[in-house]
């Protein structure tokens, strides 16, 4: 994955209703580590990392890159959205395009959260880079990533087989006003 470009990083904070989108921060660490090393999190990205692993190999403030936000609920990070350059990947259909991902704490699951900070996420994307897709990869087997993959606007561009699993791959354009 490469990063996006001529993107300015970070952008000022995005605020919503109830998030803010940020860069991280030091006071983020120890969520990032929870994040990475929670099975329920990773049960269909191949399995969590190990915490020990991620404490001696995380700095004190985690790595800031184009496109990757903390989502940030009344002062605590809930999850990450990343939007990133899809420069290899496993379908010809999303290489060079934007990649949506988001991971969340388990504990932030089921309030809404996820649908309105990759809304904002994606807001900002078209304001920065307008006209291009996105795509968004997840296994069919995860329910809630394929709701919210429609409820944001994706539409199918193929299924196939990864990772001993059935795989959905998304695309979203930007709604372009008629004059």
């Amino acid at each position: 994955m490469d990063d996006l470009g001529c993107v300015v990083w970070p952008p000022e904070p995005i605020r919503t209703e109830r998030l803010v989108l940020r860069g991280p921060e030091a006071r983020d660490r120890a969520a990032f580590i929870e994040l990475l090393a929670s099975s329920e999190v990773h049960t269909y990205l191949g399995g969590p990392r190990p915490r020990d692993e991620l404490e001696r190999e995380m700095s004190g403030v985690p790595q800031s890159r184009p496109g990757s936000f903390v989502v940030d609920l009344d002062g605590a990070m809930i999850g990450q959205i990343l939007l990133r350059r899809a420069t290899a990947h496993r379908r010809p259909a999303a290489v060079g395009k934007a990649d949506l991902g988001y991971l969340f704490l388990p504990r932030a699951w089921g309030f809404g959260y996820a649908a309105e900070a990759c809304t904002a996420a994606l807001d900002w994307f078209v304001g920065v880079l307008p006209g291009e897709p996105v795509v968004l990869a997840t296994q069919t087997a995860n329910a809630r990533s394929m709701r919210l993959a429609a409820k944001l606007g994706f539409t199918e561009v193929e299924r196939f087989e990864a990772w001993g699993a059935e795989q959905w791959l998304g695309m979203w354009s930007p709604v372009t006003p008629t004059a």
